[in-house]
């Protein structure tokens, strides 16, 4: 059972990995269970998206009609994928180190150099998802996601009955990760009747692109920025503007960066920003949503 995970052609989406996924605690369990003289062991093996049986033998397991080895203790806060050979971590290098992490929520959340992108404290990233996506009312609307992480906005939105998502993610580890996350949206599944497109490219230059007043809703997830500064600036919240629809609401996340130790207010300079590139804007959750004037 091979699985060839590497990026291809900019504008394809990987498939997603059908295999099993091992944290700590799954492959803990199916050692004891194993231990214990157990035919069988019930459970998620794909973080809580399903249940089902996997087969115990003495020198290897079955799931789903294939043939695994035993693994070793998997590390510690890692998530662990099948690649044809063994079960490795979901992180890469070339650069920076991106790796699947998983929470107390079964929804994973990923970490660039040990820093995590989603907010997990008090509840499932795909949660505080839901509530930001709810602020721009998706419902039968056309919407650009324009840094699509693992996508959760775009999961929501499908949930929501978005008419269609357009959804830009610049790192090809991201997009890998993407399709070894059972709770990121395939494009392609049938489910989501083609609504999703997920473009392979940075939106800071895609945008110019698109035509004027073509989205009814932004969803906007950048990065921190001082990785890219570029998605805050006032050029870039005029392209907002442009391909935003008179009346449509963005939802900015910001965080609150430095507010300790500088004093800076990055949700206050955002609001700022925004209301010179043409919107309303006003603090919102832990960022700003704003209403193109």
């Amino acid at each position: 059972m091979g699985y060839d995970a590497r990026p291809t052609r900019k504008d394809r989406p990987l498939s997603h990995y059908a295999g099993p996924l091992l944290t700590r605690a799954t492959a803990a369990a199916l050692l004891a269970a194993r231990d214990a003289g157990a035919a069988g062991w019930s459970g998620s093996l794909d973080l809580g998206r399903s249940t089902g049986t996997a087969q115990l033998h003495a020198d290897a397991w079955q799931w789903r009609g294939e043939t695994y080895p035993w693994p070793t203790a998997p590390k510690e806060r890692s998530i662990h994928y099948w690649d044809g050979e063994a079960f490795a971590p979901a992180a890469r290098f070339s650069g920076s180190l991106i790796k699947l992490v998983p929470t107390g929520w079964d929804v994973p959340t990923f970490e660039i150099d040990g820093i995590k992108m989603l907010p997990t404290a008090k509840e499932s990233p795909l949660d505080d998802a839901r509530r930001k996506v709810a602020l721009v009312a998706p419902q039968g609307k056309t919407v650009l996601d324009t840094c699509g992480g693992l996508g959760y906005f775009a999961a929501c939105c499908l949930e929501a009955g978005a008419a269609h998502i357009r959804s830009f993610e610049k790192n090809p580890d991201v997009l890998w990760l993407r399709t070894l996350n059972p709770w990121s949206p395939d494009p392609d599944a049938p489910a989501n009747g083609g609504r999703l497109q997920l473009v392979h490219s940075d939106v800071s230059q895609a945008i110019a692109q698109l035509p004027d007043a073509s989205v009814d809703a932004l969803l906007h997830d950048p990065p921190r920025f001082g990785i890219a500064g570029e998605l805050y600036s006032l050029d870039f919240y005029k392209q907002l503007a442009r391909v935003l629809r008179r009346g449509g609401r963005l939802f900015h996340y910001t965080g609150s960066p430095n507010k300790l130790t500088s004093g800076r207010d990055v949700p206050r300079e955002v609001a700022r920003r925004l209301q010179e590139a043409g919107f309303e804007a006003q603090p919102a959750l832990d960022g700003v949503l704003a209403t193109r004037r």
